[in-house]
């Protein structure tokens, strides 16, 4: 028989803001079941807590679940009352309670979703108030990274010096931050795993995805962001690719990390 889920998240795939609670998962015990597809194909797709993908003539802009595309995508999507009611930013990745009523949007909102709702918390989000605010304190410090490498990344190939400068400088500021932390602890908020490290791991791994782009990077006269970061910031590239190679990571990330190795 199969276990009800906990969560359930409707994104495009694959992606690595899922991934963060599906890795959480792995620790705490909670059931996640996911639905989506590839970027290209979520405008086939009835945005939903019961999302499916609709026939094709369905799909039209007279449609009364027919909304304009925005943030990422362009043209015609289609999305419930309902959805938007549960998700009023209408963005995914896109999670609900297991009955639907209540949606939770935002990756890391996500990840601490799946973090408190399985059997087996252990110490995934603190022991106490204090402590899983200091492991908020990491998973805002990355939200504001993700979110500059997230416009930094879609417009590689065709970059503006603003753009370069402003992602270096959040590159900067928020690995001098992480290298700190891990100075003092074995683990971002402390000497155990939190969904601080889990966040950090994603956030950054997806970042990382620039040195794909390394000729376009180079055909604009600059050079890779992250090139240099296991010299520069040795002990965030390290804890990592260590936590990037544990089973609970490597299951969901697959060859994500591929090319990026401890010296």
């Amino acid at each position: 028989m199969m276990k009800e889920s906990n969560l359930k998240i409707f994104s495009y795939l694959p992606n690595p803001r899922v991934w963060k609670a599906l890795i959480a998962a792995e620790f705490s015990g909670a059931e996640i079941e996911v639905v989506g597809d590839k970027p290209k194909n979520l405008g086939k797709w009835l945005w939903d807590f019961n999302a499916e993908e609709l026939p094709e003539n369905a799909r039209n802009d007279d449609s009364p679940n027919a909304r304009k595309g925005r943030r990422g995508f362009s043209g015609t999507l289609f999305k419930t009352d309902g959805f938007l009611k549960a998700h009023p930013f209408g963005t995914v990745p896109a999670a609900f309670s297991p009955d639907g009523a209540i949606g939770i949007f935002e990756s890391n909102s996500i990840l601490r979703a799946a973090a408190r709702a399985g059997a087996s918390k252990n110490s995934l989000y603190g022991d106490n108030g204090f402590q899983a605010s200091r492991i908020d304190s990491f998973l805002d410090a990355s939200l504001v990274f993700a979110r500059e490498a997230q416009v930094y990344l879609l417009s590689v190939e065709s970059l503006s010096q603003e753009n370069y400068d402003r992602m270096q400088a959040a590159y900067e500021f928020y690995l001098s931050g992480i290298e700190a932390a891990l100075g003092v602890g074995k683990y971002l908020a402390g000497d155990e795993l939190t969904i601080a490290d889990i966040s950090f791991v994603c956030d950054v791994g997806q970042f990382l995805r620039e040195r794909f782009f390394r000729e376009a990077l180079e055909k604009q006269d600059y050079q890779p962001i992250g090139g240099s970061l296991s010299q520069e910031f040795p002990k965030s590239f390290h804890h990592m690719i260590h936590l990037s190679e544990r089973a609970e990571f490597s299951k969901h990330l697959g060859n994500y990390m591929d090319g990026l190795t401890v010296n």
